[in-house]
């Protein structure tokens, strides 16, 4: 893990390279967190390239960034890892290129040189990374399939230039940059938790999206005249089901096993020490048993022992079982509110997901022993993990058995049915996901939102509309593809994936996800949905691969997620009281109606309803917007 920024500015700006060389050194320091083992700059004619350091493979000086082709034609800054950068190192020596390092960063400049973008489509890792061509003068800008690495970029500046880093916080140390709140933001915030579009809460500033890449050159920049676009990228990768040839459950099951043998094994890759987290579930318990690392880590809750926001005891149970000394820790309400402001200001967005709270203290323990941890993030997107997947599976049954017509008549009686699961299916079964799926977790339908929202503040694009040109893709999908699709393009990169990283780099530590691999993709989506998930059970052909290395018990184990007693927290006056306080301020006002938000803050208190994430995701902004534009 590394912090990467940059600017390219037109020729009229350039800035002198000894002015330029200082002020990467002020971006830099902004993400130094992502890279404290050493920094490096890069300026040429109007182009600067900025890198922070996390010593990872290499732990030599010569793994140091900027890193450039033989002849310095090339120069690069890259973020993340490549994990089949041995087998691709071979093949450039083949091709006459000479290797300085044993990083596998130095195959990215190599192989830019040798293949053009056209090496995107030969790597297995997770990346974002910019390459300076000095006699094109052209920057590329490269993310990977899954978005697990992010990168931003940003041409609202007084002087027309373009900057990009892998973190917006490094933006405001560059002058021209033009700081300015995205109004439109919030709308959708309310609807999914996270920013899920291309633009961001800072206008002007956007994501390159997953399997994106940019070109860009300085006079490009002249023709660039509103900040309220982004820059016309191009795609190299797109998630799609194959179900050319059908494949057997214990074939499927088989080469799961031998592919994700694989992945964990170039995961391992480090000439630092690796540790894995561990919740107990399935998914990071496979990794662990598979990995057996000597650390693994995880994380619970004060006076829950034993109960649903605490896994601990499988955890500590199952590292028993495999030989391995296990970690944990257990946060209090304080802990958990006391770090929310810190928390946004290394989210860069608001975030709305109280589960990057554990993250934060669980790679805070980790990076007490390891530099290096796996995790199971990905695994529920690939292979059909959540609650709301598991419904399209039975509405699929109900919709075989009776006409639209009848399906749509008998949503009238749905109360009279005494199982949840068959609700739910009864009701979604005379509706298509495009009508009620945003991702696996939706907040607030769009008159809630406005009901919340200040009006000048309630005119962005609602998640379902923003949704709809994507679902016209894949409308003729199976329901179970469509709404994992939708996951795997907005819920994994927005939020799960995002929260990782940016929890993970807030302490100098590597998090590695050996399920979003490109090989373990290639076999997930070519298993049909009636082998994804069997009856209630989800994941199954992953369940069934984890029992050759897991005692039933964990193999077998249902979804809970990262469970936090928010809900009980917020009915205690102390911390009620926090969030009081924030709404009652002049700058609450100007954003929210205030006295809905009270109101839904003294019902919950009551018990009367469940505010916690409406009241949560007000909350966090406000502590964000003071962070971003009020104390910087």
């Amino acid at each position: 893990m590394c912090g990467i920024c940059g600017y390219l500015q037109t020729e009229d700006g350039e800035t002198a390279k000894e002015a330029g060389r200082e002020l990467l050194q002020k971006m830099t320091a902004l993400i130094s967190h992502r890279g404290p083992d050493a920094e490096g700059t890069y300026c040429s004619q109007g182009l600067g390239l900025g890198f922070r350091r996390l010593t990872i493979i290499d732990l030599s000086e010569q793994g140091n960034q900027p890193l450039f082709s033989e002849n310095r034609r090339y120069s690069l800054v890259f973020n993340g890892e490549i994990y089949n950068y041995k087998e691709l190192r071979e093949d450039l020596i083949a091709h006459g290129y000479q290797f300085q390092s044993r990083t596998d960063s130095e195959v990215l400049v190599h192989g830019y040189a040798c293949y053009g973008p056209k090496l995107l489509s030969k790597l297995r890792g997770m990346f974002a990374f910019a390459i300076w061509d000095n006699v094109e003068r052209t920057l590329f800008l490269a993310r990977d399939p899954f978005g697990i690495k992010p990168l931003y970029y940003s041409c609202n500046t007084k002087d027309g230039s373009f900057i990009f880093a892998s973190e917006i916080k490094s933006f405001l140390a560059y002058p021209a940059f033009v700081k300015e709140l995205n109004r439109d933001a919030l709308f959708s915030y309310f609807n999914f938790q996270y920013s899920a579009w291309e633009s961001t809460f800072f206008r002007g500033v956007y994501k390159l999206l997953p399997g994106h890449y940019l070109l860009i050159k300085p006079e490009t920049l002249k023709a660039y005249s509103t900040p309220d676009k982004p820059l016309q990228t191009e795609t190299y990768f797109h998630f799609t089901f194959d179900y050319s040839r059908r494949t057997n459950e214990n074939d499927l099951v088989e080469e799961l096993r031998q592919r994700l043998r694989e992945s964990v094994q170039l995961h391992l890759q480090s000439d630092v020490e690796v540790g894995a987290f561990l919740s107990g579930g399935v998914d990071s318990s496979y990794i662990a048993a598979l990995s057996r690392p000597q650390h693994t880590f995880s994380v619970g809750f004060a006076g829950y022992a034993g109960g649903g926001f605490n896994e601990i005891d499988y955890a500590k149970r199952l590292s028993a079982k495999l030989g391995i000394q296990h970690h944990h820790v257990d946060l209090t309400a304080e802990d958990c509110f006391g770090i929310l402001p810190k928390l946004q200001y290394h989210m860069d967005e608001p975030h709305g997901n109280f589960s990057a709270v554990p993250l934060y203290f669980l790679a805070k323990l980790a990076k007490e022993y390891v530099t290096v941890v796996l995790s199971g993030e990905g695994a529920d997107e690939l292979f059909a993990g959540y609650d709301p997947y598991r419904d399209s599976h039975l509405a699929g049954i109900y919709k075989k058995m009776l006409p639209a017509a009848c399906r749509r008549f008998n949503r009238k009686f749905i109360n009279l049915i005494p199982s949840a699961h068959l609700r739910r299916a009864v009701l979604r079964a005379g509706m298509e996901p495009r009508e009620y799926f945003l991702g696996e977790m939706s907040i607030c339908t769009d008159s809630e939102a406005r009901g919340l929202l200040q009006p000048e503040y309630a005119q962005g694009v609602s998640a379902l509309n923003g949704l709809q040109p994507y679902y016209d893709e894949i409308a003729a999908l199976p329901e179970l593809d469509q709404k994992q699709l939708i996951d795997l393009k907005y819920w994994l990169p927005g939020d799960i994936l995002l929260k990782a990283d940016k929890m993970s780099s807030a302490h100098s530590l590597e998090l590695r996800v050996p399920y979003l691999d490109l090989q373990i993709w290639d076999l997930a989506r070519k298993i049909a949905p009636e082998q994804r998930i069997k009856g209630l059970e989800t994941k199954h052909i992953l369940r069934c691969a984890a029992q050759a290395y897991l005692p039933q018990e964990w193999s077998a184990r249902q979804k809970l997620g990262f469970m936090v007693p928010l809900k009980d927290w917020l009915k205690q006056e102390k911390f009620a009281n926090l969030l009081r306080e924030e709404f009652g301020s002049g700058q609450a006002r100007q954003f929210f109606q205030t006295d809905v938000l009270l109101q839904y803050l003294a019902k919950h208190q009551a018990g009367e309803a469940n505010y916690q994430h409406q009241l949560y995701l007000a909350y966090v902004f406000l502590l964000w917007y003071k962070e971003y534009f009020c104390k910087r």
